[in-house]
C-alpha cells in the first residue's frame, strides 16, 4: 500500500506546477465498478480529455481502506482532491483543514459541514429519480409485487428506497391495484457495498414472494441481481404468484432464442424478469445476445450524473471558480433521471415515457414532493 502511495506521489511530481492535477480517491467497489464508482471515473477521464488535466486515483483493497491516499494528493499539492463515496468525507474534512491552499471535494457527503471554503460537498436527490423509476415499475409489473435491494442500511440509501416505494405506490393507486414493494438490506458495514451473493440471495427470495421488476441500490453488490435476472429469465404464474394484469406486455417484443426455450412463449402465464440499473445507465447488462431489439431484462436504470458532478468540480477549479460549501443535483438540473435508449425502448410504451415526463415536471415546479426517508 505504501508503495502505491509512493508511486502516486513520484508520478504527480513529474508533471508542471503549472498544470491542473486532480486526484480522486474511491469507494469500497473500486473505479471499475459499473456503478457508482465508475461513474466518477468517466467523469474524470472526461475532464483529462476536454479540459486536459492529470488524473490519479487511488484505489481501496479493501473498506478499511476507504480514505487512503487523500493525504498524500494534498501533500503533493494536487490542485482538486476527490472522495468519492459518504465514507470518504471524515479524511477529506481533516485534510482539508490541515492544507487549506488545496481545493476538496466529496460525493454524497458535505465535508466541515458546509463551512469550510476549500472543500465542497456534491449531493443529490436520489429520491426524485428513484421516484420516476418506482412509478415505472409500479405501472409495468404484471404480478403486483416489485422488489428494492440496498447495499449498506444507511439513511442515504433509504432515500433510493423511499422515492422507489413512493413512485410505485402512486402507480398502484392509479391502476387500483393493491401493490407491494418488497424491501432488503445486503448489510450494515461497507462490505454490504461489495457482496453480490448476498444481493443474489435477496433477489431469490423477492422472486418467490411474487417480484417480477427489482431495482437495486447496491453498488458493486448490485451485480448479484442482475445476474440472477439473467440467469433465471421469467416468472410463471402459480402458487403464490398471481398475475393482476393479464395483459402481456411484451407480446411484441422479439425474445432471445435461451428465453424462448427455457419460458415458452405463452405470455398470458409467463413474464420476464427485470431490474433496474443505479447510478450509471447499466441498460445495456442485461442483454444476453448483443442484440438490443431481442428482449433486453434491464427494464431501466436510475441514472445518478457523478459523472457530470466530478467533471463540473473539476473545470470549476480549472476556471478559477471553485467554491466550497455544497451543490445539489435534482431533476431540475439532470442530476438524476431515468434511462431510456436502445435496450429499452421496446418495454417501455410511448404513453408511459408521456407520463412519466408529466410527473418529472410536476416534481420540478413543486407539485409533487418524494419523500427522502422511510
Amino acid at each position: 500500500m505504501k508503495r502505491a502511495l509512493l508511486l502516486v506521489a513520484a508520478i504527480a511530481l513529474g508533471f508542471s506546477l503549472a498544470q491542473v492535477r486532480v486526484g480522486i480517491a474511491f469507494d469500497a467497489g473500486g473505479k471499475f465498478d459499473r456503478s457508482f464508482n465508475q461513474s466518477a471515473w468517466e467523469g474524470a477521464q472526461r475532464a483529462a480529455r476536454e479540459l486536459r488535466v492529470r488524473v490519479f486515483d487511488f484505489e481501496p483493497a479493501d473498506p478499511s481502506q476507504v480514505g487512503q491516499g487523500i493525504r498524500t494528493f494534498a501533500q503533493e499539492g494536487f490542485n482538486l482532491v476527490i472522495g468519492v463515496g459518504f465514507a470518504n468525507e471524515p479524511p477529506i474534512t481533516a485534510t482539508a483543514r490541515e492544507f487549506p491552499r488545496v481545493n476538496f471535494a466529496v460525493i454524497d457527503a458535505v465535508p466541515g459541514e458546509g463551512r469550510l471554503p476549500n472543500a465542497l460537498g456534491l449531493m443529490f436527490r436520489e429520491q426524485e429519480g428513484s421516484f420516476l423509476v418506482g412509478y415505472i415499475a409500479g405501472k409495468m409489473t404484471r404480478t403486483g409485487v416489485v422488489g428494492f435491494i440496498g447495499g449498506m442500511d444507511i439513511p442515504l440509501i433509504h432515500k433510493f428506497e423511499a422515492g422507489f416505494r413512493a413512485g410505485a405506490q402512486l402507480a398502484f393507486r392509479e391502476d387500483n391495484i393493491q401493490g407491494r414493494v418488497l424491501v432488503g438490506y445486503v448489510g450494515n458495514t461497507p462490505a454490504a457495498w461489495n457482496d453480490p451473493a448476498r444481493a443474489r440471495e435477496i433477489a431469490a427470495a423477492q422472486v418467490r414472494q411474487g417480484a417480477d421488476i427489482i431495482y437495486a441500490a447496491a453498488g458493486g453488490s448490485g451485480v448479484g441481481l442482475i445476474d440472477y435476472v439473467k440467469q433465471t429469465r421469467c416468472l410463471r404464474e402459480g402458487g403464490n404468484v398471481r398475475f393482476v394484469r393479464r395483459a402481456d406486455p411484451y407480446a411484441q417484443v422479439p425474445k432471445y432464442p435461451e428465453y424462448t426455450r427455457t419460458c415458452g412463449t405463452d405470455g398470458s402465464r409467463v413474464t420476464p424478469l427485470f431490474f433496474i440499473g443505479v447510478d450509471a445507465n447499466q441498460n445495456y447488462l442485461g442483454d444476453t445476445d448483443n442484440n438490443p431489439a431481442t428482449l433486453n431484462h434491464g427494464l431501466t436504470s436510475m441514472v445518478k450524473r457523478v459523472d457530470v458532478a466530478t467533471y463540473e468540480v473539476i473545470r470549476s477549479v480549472v476556471q478559477g471558480t471553485f467554491r466550497g460549501g455544497v451543490q445539489e443535483f435534482g431533476l431540475n438540473n439532470d442530476g438524476v433521471g431515468y434511462a431510456l435508449d436502445e435496450y429499452n425502448r421496446a418495454l417501455i410504451p410511448a404513453s408511459l415515457v408521456n407520463r412519466v415526463e408529466a410527473l418529472r415536471q410536476q416534481i420540478i415546479r413543486g407539485q409533487i414532493r418524494v419523500p427522502d426517508r422511510r
